[in-house]
């Protein structure tokens, strides 16, 4: 059992005072699992300290950064070299095309792209330049995933909304709402129907690959086949965010692994290392669409910046070096599996998938297809886990409607001590039905 989280608690109060709801992003403010959010004060390695002194095994990683462990030395070194130089000349940098390159050698579907500040920012970019480049209004995505809060997004997304039950936003126009177009994931009837009713209307479909803002969810056989298809015949353009999956999953993400090539690609999270980064990019054709080449507008002056850049080409080196993924992914497997062993122990229904360095888990019976399938999970027994979880020191995400995410610092030791925490909480989780 942890010491007492005084400090956090008198923190929480005073942050309730200065920002709403006392966080800069909704689901650290812990809506859905009770409780004061912790406030951290360092990380090294897999381990984040809060401001009490409490030590906690970290399965957030700055929610899937931190992939090479927080604080890593060589990231800081580039990123202490980059900062002596400047933090940001709003003029073209040679550490930028480094980085593009580090990112185009994995994914070859990526002929040009463009770096941004944030995950946001790239898809909303992103289908901008999609609508542009076929002459249409209307993008199709799926219930629960989750493309950033640019307005148009913020139909039925995932994520935090999710956690706060909250179906799309107020202040989104029903002017710009009316544009996106919803479907079930996995369920690719339901998309075939919308590009029927929508002839020659829809730009774009966007999708998670794996879905990571509605838990973890995976795309069955065929779904991610059949949306290619669909794209080619109606002439839209398929874009993937891997925000989450991109060198997540695997160096190359998710498209590397399922065989399909996307139109566009959405990157942030990894490529940044840590610091606000984000990309997009796809097509030649489809890019030249973008200004100063082509005559779609999209600007920022801090994209691209020296230090951001530098961190995330010290990020992407180090998980190029020989069997960074595979151990990644063994460690991975060994704690969803351990997960998994510990509730069939106690009779706790529990699924469980992970991918490279990613993996989720719901308390539910059967598997887990879609948004709906998750909303049907035992969320008060999530709860629960949670909180125990998290009072013996293991740090997950604090709603059941995320996935959860590895670093290479995370060793065995740090894999069967979890394990052990969770087959003891399952057991509590248990007793209490």
């Amino acid at each position: 059992m942890l010491l007492r989280r005084r400090r956090s608690s008198s923190l929480y109060e005073e942050a309730v005072r200065l920002m709403p709801g006392g966080v800069n992003s909704p689901v650290r403010a812990f809506g859905s699992v009770g409780g004061t959010p912790v406030f951290m004060k360092r990380g090294q390695g897999a381990y984040l300290w809060d401001e009490d002194g409490n030590r906690y095994i970290d399965y957030i990683t700055s929610w899937g950064p931190a992939i090479v462990g927080h604080a890593h030395p060589e990231v800081l070194a580039a990123i202490q070299e980059a900062a002596a130089d400047g933090l940001s000349f709003g003029t073209p940098t040679a550490r930028e095309s480094v980085l593009a390159h580090a990112i185009m050698d994995a994914m070859p579907a990526i002929e040009m792209i463009r770096l941004v500040s944030s995950g946001t920012e790239a898809c909303m970019s992103a289908l901008r330049v999609a609508r542009a480049f076929t002459g249409r209004t209307k993008i199709l995505k799926f219930e629960g995933c989750y493309h950033g809060h640019a307005d148009m997004l913020l139909v039925k997304p995932g994520s935090g909304a999710a956690t706060l039950g909250l179906s799309g936003s107020p202040g989104v126009p029903e002017s710009t709402a009316q544009h996106t177009l919803t479907a079930q994931f996995n369920n690719l009837a339901q998309v075939g129907e919308t590009f029927a009713n929508n002839q020659g209307q829809i730009a774009a479909i966007i999708v998670e690959p794996i879905v990571g803002n509605a838990g973890f969810i995976r795309p069955v056989p065929g779904f991610m086949e059949g949306l290619r298809e669909l794209c080619d015949a109606h002439g839209t353009v398929l874009i993937f965010d891997e925000v989450m999956t991109g060198f997540r999953v695997a160096r190359g993400g998710y498209q590397s692994l399922c065989g399909i090539k996307p139109d566009m690609t959405v990157l942030g999270k990894v490529i940044g290392g840590g610091m606000p980064v984000g990309a997009y990019g796809g097509r030649r054709d489809i890019m030249s669409m973008v200004a100063p080449a082509g005559p779609v507008y999209q600007a920022g002056t801090l994209s691209g910046n020296p230090v951001a850049v530098a961190c995330g080409i010290k990020t992407l080196e180090i998980l190029s070096r020989p069997g960074a993924y595979e151990a990644l992914a063994a460690r991975c497997a060994r704690l969803t599996m351990g997960f998994k062993s510990a509730a069939e122990e106690w009779g706790v229904p529990m699924t469980v998938d992970h991918e490279g360095g990613m993996f989720g888990f719901f308390f539910a019976k059967d598997p887990v297809r879609n948004y709906d399938d998750a909303k049907r999970a035992d969320l008060g027994a999530f709860k629960k886990f949670f909180q125990l979880m998290l009072d013996d020191g293991i740090y997950l995400a604090p709603s059941a409607f995320e996935a959860g995410f590895l670093s290479m610092a995370h060793t065995e030791a740090d894999i069967d001590a979890t394990v052990a925490v969770a087959k003891k909480v399952l057991k509590q989780v248990a007793a209490h039905g």
